[in-house]
């Protein structure tokens, strides 16, 4: 117990040093009057702006959590099935994988007004665009565990009478869940922020649009507090991905144990 404790220490120190200093640079800059007030608001003053409209803020963040858990669990569905079907298929592999790598190449910032002009102002555009921004990493990371899977245990199973769906089950899918948790933690980071991305496009909820509004009225103590609101966000689904990953996948832990 004492040795857990001293380790989980040693690991969030860096970290909580390293937040010190940005934090203190932070308030020196404000006070020293290095960068003006209206540039740049004092930590004491995000707070305040964060204290002062706090309902709001989290009304708003209900919003755009529901539109990134609904594009999160689209985006997962298609990308799982797509790396499937291109680990099972040459053919669908060769054709949909250099189409998937393309609409990488677009920016996001650009597909979002598109979507916003094509399918209005509620979630639907939102959950859409966190369905494609998802849809990439979570495709991409499946299929390199889906084809990294050891080739000899495969064979195994199979001269052991084993069927394709119970090679997939046993072998493959558990083979390739590292793959696919470090596909997550890359997804559930950006979804916040595309869906944030379409509520500054075009809407009247969600964090996106209180961003926008605000910056309207250059109120940018409040802009500061919800920009960290929306880090503290993604921060909570990564770590919320990371305990998941270890409670499904216990083996990954004990391999690691024995490096």
């Amino acid at each position: 117990m004492k040795e857990k404790l001293q380790s989980t220490i040693n690991k969030a120190l860096p970290v909580i040093v390293a937040l010190l200093l940005i934090v203190g640079l932070w308030v020196w800059l404000c006070s020293s009057g290095a960068v003006p007030k209206f540039m740049l608001p004092s930590p004491s003053d995000v707070w305040n702006a964060f204290v002062g409209d706090w309902q709001l803020m989290l009304k708003h963040a209900g919003t755009t959590l529901a539109e990134t858990f609904i594009g999160l669990f689209f985006g997962i569905a298609v990308g799982f099935l797509a790396a499937v079907a291109m680990s099972r298929f040459i053919f669908v592999r060769k054709s949909l994988y250099p189409i998937i790598v393309i609409s990488q190449t677009i920016p996001t910032i650009a597909i979002a007004p598109l979507l916003v002009l094509w399918l209005g102002f509620g979630m639907l555009p939102k959950i859409v665009l966190v369905v494609i921004i998802v849809f990439f990493p979570i495709s991409i990371s499946m299929l390199e565990g889906l084809s990294s899977v050891d080739k000899d245990t495969v064979n195994l199973v199979r001269t052991m009478g084993a069927s394709r769906v119970q090679i997939f089950r046993y072998v493959k899918l558990p083979s390739s869940l590292g793959h696919f948790f470090s596909g997550l933690k890359i997804s559930v980071s950006y979804a916040v922020v595309g869906a944030v991305l379409a509520e500054w496009m075009g809407g009247n909820q969600g964090l996106g649009s209180y961003l926008a509004k605000v910056r309207k009225a250059y109120s940018y103590d409040k802009m500061f507090a919800v920009i960290i609101l929306i880090s503290a966000l993604s921060l909570l689904l990564i770590w919320l991905t990371g305990f998941l990953q270890k409670k499904i996948t216990p083996w990954e832990k004990i391999n690691d144990s024995r490096l």
